[in-house]
């Protein structure tokens, strides 16, 4: 018999989370989402010295909480920021052209402090 107590169900449908990031804006893919378990709001953090950026979900009611997940009617998962500011910020700290050349990065799960990172440094470039 098949004792599945320290097991959990492998969810095929998860896939690697990522973040990719053009100039017109920061996309978090669907995996970033459940991953995360679904946060209604994070804190975006970013560590200009190790070029990276991390999400961390919080309350609605935590300082800089910023709205992330919130269902749409169209069912799609991906969570899109705009932000001008956050665009040249994350584009001036790792010296990237973000008009010529778009990046995606992988996110490494930190769960036990419900954290996404995202590693700049490892960026790869979108064609």
């Amino acid at each position: 018999m098949f004792d599945s107590t320290n097991f959990k169900v492998f969810d095929f449908n998860e896939g690697v989370p990522y973040v990719s990031i053009t100039s017109n804006g920061i996309t978090f893919n669907k995996s970033v989402i459940m991953k995360m378990s679904y946060p209604a709001y994070v804190r975006l953090y970013i560590n200009e010295v190790d070029k990276q950026i991390a999400i961390q979900a919080c309350d609605e009611k935590d300082d800089k909480a910023v709205a992330f997940f919130k269902e749409k009617a169209n069912g799609i998962l991906s969570i899109r920021w705009n932000s001008k500011d956050l665009i040249h910020t994350i584009s001036r700290m790792c010296n990237w052209d973000l008009k010529k050349i778009s990046y995606r990065v992988n996110g490494i799960l930190i769960p036990e402090s419900s954290v996404m990172l995202f590693d700049l440094k490892d960026a790869t470039p979108m064609s």
